[in-house]
């Protein structure tokens, strides 16, 4: 049986409502969309004449190749890609953020084992709490990265395919949905095969709202790094101090735990005895981060590598654990203070 994108957008196709200008890219005159919704179609069920008349929809916007082709993560050194997230204003809206939903961090540090101030961190670093979670309808960005952008176009066709799964499972309207300009969505930015995947109804109200609930979006983003792996009280990541003698291209070679503990000791790493974690036998790998004073070096261990599979940089990993830090400090000595303010006025 055929079914189409969604009821919603039956209902748009049906009164014959075009809610956007067609597009620039005349997508629904292309070859190469063709072979893919036939594709889609066999493959998912779609309604193919339903699927060509909502990419006839879609435009090419030349801001999402732009974007995509400048990630911060890449052309940033470190100092300056830290100096965009770890400002008083993001610090100071985290710690509201969290007294806000300070309920719903608690049960999803239990249910998920998950430290709440990566949640918050997270949500923090990609839509500064929800205020920015992006304006491109999700549907232009991913036609122009799948069509019009041949380096990832695979990836993005994935992705384009998961997003009209998930319009029709969760009775959206694939034009109304808005996102970066790689297509994320919600507080936590998650990709259309994440959202599947991950995204969680944590506030019981049958529906998994990662756009407009808070509490979904921290059972979301809770449940994507429980299920990467996330080790409860695990450290992340540690500054260390190196030798001369450690060989050339042994930092940053890899987000992957390529090293243990005892191998880069060997090297010349001094790392500081803190905690079990540090055996000699523990997976590690060593960062180097451009500060404007010159090289610092980090340890990453287990944790740190799971931050790397919400965005694939060193960078983002660590902005998200030091925001994370200074986010918690503010809530401990809000929370401090407040006491002491109570204890002097019942006295």
């Amino acid at each position: 049986m055929r079914v189409a994108v969604g009821l919603s957008v039956v209902g748009a196709l049906v009164a014959g409502v075009l809610l956007y200008e067609p597009a620039a890219a005349d997508y629904g005159n292309r070859d190469d969309v063709r072979a893919y919704v036939s594709e889609t179609a066999a493959a998912h069920g779609f309604d193919p004449e339903a699927l060509m008349a909502l990419f006839a929809e879609a435009r090419r916007k030349q801001s999402v190749l732009d974007a995509i082709s400048r990630p911060a993560e890449r052309v940033k050194p470190w100092h300056e890609y830290r100096a965009i997230f770890l400002t008083p204003d993001r610090i100071a809206q985290g710690a509201a953020f969290w007294r806000e939903n300070e309920e719903v961090l608690s049960r999803a540090a239990v249910e998920f084992e998950v430290d709440p101030r990566i949640i918050v961190a997270v949500i923090g670093v990609e839509t500064r709490y929800g205020r920015n979670a992006g304006s491109y309808r999700v549907l232009d960005a991913l036609a122009t990265l799948s069509f019009d952008y041949p380096p990832r176009s695979k990836f993005f066709r994935n992705e384009l395919t998961e997003f009209l799964l998930l319009a029709r499972e969760e009775d959206k309207n694939p034009r109304e949905l808005t996102g970066s300009y790689a297509g994320a969505m919600g507080y936590g930015q998650f990709i259309p095969s994440s959202f599947r995947a991950y995204a969680v109804d944590f506030d019981g109200d049958g529906v998994r709202d990662i756009w407009n609930s808070p509490s979904d979006a921290i059972g979301s983003v809770g449940n994507y790094f429980h299920r990467h792996g996330w080790r409860g009280g695990g450290i992340a990541v540690l500054p260390v101090q190196t030798s001369a003698e450690v060989p050339e291209g042994v930092a940053n070679a890899s987000l992957k735990l390529k090293y243990s503990v005892g191998e880069l000791r060997a090297m010349g790493v001094r790392i500081p005895d803190m905690s079990e974690d540090l055996a000699e036998d523990t997976p590690a790998a060593l960062f180097r981060m451009e500060t404007e004073e010159g090289p610092q070096y980090w340890l990453g261990l287990h944790n740190f590598y799971v931050i790397t599979r919400y965005n694939r940089s060193r960078l983002y990993a660590l902005a998200v654990v030091q925001l994370g830090n200074a986010i918690a400090e503010t809530v401990s000595k809000d929370a401090t203070m407040a006491s002491a303010n109570a204890t002097v006025a019942s006295e």
